[in-house]
């Protein structure tokens, strides 16, 4: 029997659909909780290639709620697209499987975009998020916005051209600044974002966009509360992400986080693009809250988490103490910092 023999029964899919989402190119930045489950459900769905991208290892504590990853993935500090790639292509042999072992920046993000049909949020953090978007409005490619943390998620689609953009969004909607680091998460929660993510996807790669949702969607499950807004008012004819006359300011080195090692002081500085006035105090009761040895002035924070030091600066400035590696440094940034 035809391994999608249940999908295609779905009438809405049906062969027609089923052909389509075999001929369609997904790309998924971040193979984290988000991403890993994404990849999974979008594999045994038939998908005709996927590219995914991370920069990360697997730890012991991603097994909680990374399905993809196994113990002997974490013992060997697997990349994750690279640990992704093999388990999906035990799953289904039939789909393409690319994975990139790298940051999702700009330059990156460029070249690859003219072969993607949709793009799919794994991500972990704000910064990369805005190259997202910037990119997904340049090359006029949908993609589908996911965050969880705690027991809530939250989940947009963004359809260039029609929806506001993820800038809009930000403008209108309060969106929490935890990570899973200093708040938790329970799996169920990564399962219905993904749920609705996904959803979403199949209904674009199918060519169903009637179906598809147009409301921002957030909810906590611990609490049982879930709300659903309605967002054509949030698009701004101004934005200069998706408004009359965009510029993509993402995709601008100067709005990129930088980085600098700092010669014979085994430390990382990290720049972010735009200035930001920091709430000292908040950071200091959420990280301490979260169990990690904290300390403060009116000028700076710092944090301690495992054998690294990382002291913030108002403006969104830190110093990463105890490596030299940009990618050690960005990962504990965006961390504790989201």
């Amino acid at each position: 029997m035809d391994r999608y023999s249940r999908q295609t029964l779905f009438a809405p899919i049906g062969l027609e659909g089923q052909r389509k989402i075999r001929e369609k190119h997904v790309l998924i930045i971040g193979t984290g909780a988000l991403g890993s489950n994404i990849a999974e459900m979008l594999t045994r769905a038939g998908v005709g290639k996927l590219t995914i991208i991370d920069r990360d290892y697997v730890e012991e504590s991603n097994l909680q709620r990374q399905l993809l990853y196994t113990e002997d993935d974490a013992k060997h500090r697997m990349p994750k697209a690279e640990a992704a790639k093999i388990r999906l292509n035990e799953i289904n042999s039939e789909v393409v499987v690319y994975s990139i072992v790298a940051e999702a920046d700009a330059q990156l993000l460029e070249k690859i975009a003219p072969e993607i049909d949709l793009i799919m949020d794994g991500t972990d953090n704000f910064d990369t998020r805005f190259i997202l978007n910037d990119i997904a409005h340049k090359f006029h490619i949908p993609w589908i916005f996911g965050s969880c943390v705690g027991s809530y998620g939250s989940t947009f689609t963004i359809i260039p051209g029609n929806t506001p953009c993820f800038q809009c969004l930000l403008k209108k909607l309060p969106m929490k600044g935890q990570t899973c680091d200093t708040t938790g998460i329970i799996a169920p929660t990564v399962q219905m974002v993904t749920a609705f993510q996904t959803t979403e996807a199949l209904k674009l790669l199918s060519d169903n966009v009637d179906a598809l949702r147009n409301t921002y969607v957030t909810f906590d499950l611990w609490q049982n509360q879930t709300l659903s807004i309605k967002a054509n008012t949030m698009k701004n004819p101004n934005c200069p992400t998706c408004g009359h006359h965009p510029s993509y300011p993402y995709l601008d080195y100067e709005k990129s986080t930088k980085t600098a090692v700092l010669c014979g002081r085994n430390t990382i500085q990290i720049r972010p693009g735009s200035s930001a006035n920091i709430s000292l105090g908040d950071l200091f009761n959420q990280w301490k809250k979260a169990g990690y040895e904290v300390s403060a002035n009116p000028y700076l924070i710092s944090v301690r988490k495992e054998e690294h030091r990382m002291v913030l600066f108002k403006d969104g400035r830190a110093l990463i103490h105890g490596t030299n590696d940009v990618v050690v440094a960005k990962r504990l940034y965006h961390s504790l910092m989201g």
